[in-house]
């Protein structure tokens, strides 16, 4: 596609065409479209030799709007569903314990509240620190190898679960779980940035926890009829729940061991056909239009491991850590909602099968907002402020449960119940936004990572707000969230100002100096990724 044959204001010949490279954009305008600055200097902005893609290279490329929309499509069917099935399965293991509750499993194992909240915060704790060796391991032997491995290894042990017999093995169970799970959510995320634009990824991403939530309306009626097996061959209904839904998810991750194709150039396979799934025109549009969108991408090698001094660099990259802060705590006010929502509505007077039926609004409502905002955020181009939203959403339910009697409606406690679950989830937005601004794929690799180890880190703390101490109305626990959702709301708008001011300043500098000084700058700079000057941060 040319820019002589479509208006220039079109999207798509911009994206579309090397006239991209050329073409002065204002802040947002470039903001929405590209992480750098490469305005007719395409030549500094190449692949390395051993990048896969490499031999589909090529700054002279042209297609057309309608080409890319059906790679899209095919990428969208091929890859994007089936990494939602493979989140799937992570749920449907991860979060069938909240069923289980339901049918009395702390009361079968003589297990208290305090017992649960402590084999969950052992969870998250192992979830949490296998996050980061599972990134570099994934980077290393690539993703399309480590997920399957990841998900028949914990398919196993969620089997297994099927025989705890006391607080000792449960919290075993949990802590291996933890272990395996950890590093599954950032190394699909960056399996998705080898396939997707930086625009196009929120959306990927929604999909993405659409599945997640998908899987707690599904696994709710699961749950229902797999409860009914109480009594069989002398076991519980949730030890049979645990033995059934890990039996599944292991199928699935064998199956994927052998669908996964390593990159958008390497499709071919016994399983996926000799030929593959794209030709080489359609090869060459995904590794061109990648690689307009976000160079970077074409720094590194899809199984290359990153060395100490990498590493290092990545967890010092102090542009990123306001990003690690908004996911230590954006997500705690709906927390102890959602680890106790099973538990809240059979205090309320609910039927185990009515607890188990009750919840599915929550996730339906939860889905509907994350699409919605998800879309808003892309339209609008804005990330940091939009989320605010989240909070403003949760605080007016956390005061209505801190003032409201004890002697309120089951059902007024089942409305606030299901509200604050469905807390606006810009989780999608933010994973986005880190990998954007990570700025090369080594950063992006552990940003990821840390990212996600923070939110984990703000699942333990929010398992240990309500505290049986504080039974059954918890005042304290209220009154913390309320704290902790005032503070992100300065937290979100004081990001958003952060990356503006460094945009500003950058830009100053850039568009001072003349194209001489900026060939310059780019054939001799030490400056990687988001260090450099051409580089913006999304926002």
């Amino acid at each position: 596609m040319s820019a002589r044959n479509e208006s220039p204001n079109s999207d798509r010949d911009l994206k579309g065409s090397p006239a991209f490279l050329a073409v002065e954009h204002d802040e947002s305008e470039r903001d929405a479209r590209t992480a750098f600055d490469n305005s007719s200097l395409d030549s500094f902005y190449k692949p390395i030799d051993s990048y896969e893609g490499r031999h589909r290279y090529d700054p002279s490329f042209e297609w057309d709007a309608k080409e890319e929309k059906r790679v899209v499509r095919k990428i969208d069917w091929k890859i994007c569903s089936w990494v939602c099935l493979m989140f799937f399965a992570l749920q449907l293991d991860r979060g069938n314990i909240s069923q289980a509750l339901s049918d009395n499993m702390l009361g079968d194992l003589k297990l208290s509240t305090n017992d649960y909240n402590t084999g969950q915060t052992i969870f998250f704790l192992c979830f949490l620190f296998a996050e980061l060796p599972s990134q570099l391991i994934s980077k290393k032997v690539g993703p399309d190898n480590w997920i399957p491995i990841q998900m028949v290894s914990w398919s196993l042990v969620a089997s297994m679960q099927a025989f705890i017999s006391g607080r000792s093995s449960f919290w075993a169970c949990r802590a291996l779980l933890g272990l395996i799970e950890g590093g599954f959510i950032p190394d699909n995320i960056l399996y998705l940035s080898y396939w997707y634009t930086s625009s196009e990824l929120p959306t990927r991403l929604s999909f993405f926890w659409v599945a997640y939530q998908t899987t707690n309306v599904v696994s709710a009626f699961f749950a229902y009829g797999i409860l009914h097996m109480a009594g069989t061959n002398g076991l519980e209904g949730w030890r049979w729940l645990f033995a059934l839904e890990g039996t599944l998810t292991g199928l699935i991750g064998a199956v994927s061991y052998f669908y996964l194709p390593p990159s958008p150039t390497q499709t071919s396979s016994r399983f996926r056909g000799k030929d593959g799934w794209f030709d080489e025109r359609e090869e060459k549009i995904m590794v061109n239009r990648v690689l307009r969108d976000d160079p970077s991408k074409g720094d590194m090698h899809n199984r290359q491991a990153l060395d100490f001094g990498m590493f290092w660099q990545c967890l010092c990259d102090y542009h990123m850590w306001p990003i690690y802060l908004i996911g230590l705590s954006w997500l705690l006010p709906s927390v102890p909602i959602q680890a106790y929502l099973t538990l809240e509505l059979k205090a309320l007077g609910f039927s185990t099968f009515e607890t188990n039926l009750l919840t599915i609004p929550a996730y339906v409502i939860f889905i509907f907002g994350l699409l919605f905002w998800t879309w808003v955020s892309e339209k609008l181009n804005e990330r940091f402020l939009l989320a605010t939203v989240s909070q403003i959403w949760v605080l007016p339910l956390l005061i209505a449960l801190e003032v409201l009697p004890k002697t309120r409606s089951p059902w007024v406690g089942w409305i606030l119940a299901v509200l604050l679950y469905a807390q606006p989830y810009f989780h999608a937005v933010i994973v986005a936004i880190t990998s954007r601004n990570a700025g090369s794929v080594r950063t992006r690799t552990v940003a990821s990572a840390l990212y996600n180890m923070f939110v984990q880190a703000s699942n333990i703390i929010g398992n240990n707000i309500y505290r049986a101490d504080d039974k059954p109305l918890y005042r304290r626990g209220n009154k913390v969230l309320i704290a902790i959702a005032c503070y992100n709301l300065v937290l979100f708008v004081s990001t958003k100002l952060f990356y503006v001011n460094i945009n500003k300043k950058r830009q100053a500098t850039w568009s001072s100096m003349s194209k001489e000084e900026k060939e310059h700058y780019l054939a001799t700079t030490e400056d990687k990724g988001n260090k450099r000057l051409d580089f913006r941060f999304a926002h």
